[in-house]
């Protein structure tokens, strides 16, 4: 079964920076396109960014200019770098990738999400 492992959420002042990360905790064959989801309580969850396997990529609005995202086939990691933050992306972030397996079958998987808190 392919998990697949988020790191680098933490606590940081408005204004700074948090690079996330996503790799699968067991051996893949390659991940397709991935995505960046954040959730607040009571909220649905909601898409920050994409990237498809070609690299082409899609951000919302509300983090455009700010957040990037990016990946490194070579790894099989995909990461978001969250620039000039605020208190409204205070959430829990998850990653979704589709993920090719060893045996070539494709599947959709969910990261357990890490939290980022953005406050003074």
């Amino acid at each position: 079964q392919v998990q697949l492992v988020e790191s680098g959420g933490g606590l940081v002042q408005p204004g700074e920076s948090l690079r996330l990360s996503c790799a699968a905790s067991t051996r893949i064959f390659s991940i397709n396109a991935m995505g960046w989801y954040r959730q607040v309580p009571g909220k649905q969850r909601e898409l920050v960014a994409a990237i498809t396997s070609g690299g082409v990529t899609n951000y919302a609005d509300s983090v455009k200019g700010r957040f990037t995202i990016s990946r490194d086939n070579a790894k099989n990691t995909g990461y978001l770098q969250m620039n000039s933050l605020k208190p409204e992306d205070t959430a829990v972030y998850y990653c979704n990738a589709e993920v090719r397996g060893v045996d070539l079958s494709i599947g959709d998987y969910w990261g357990q999400g890490t939290q980022v808190t953005v406050s003074s």
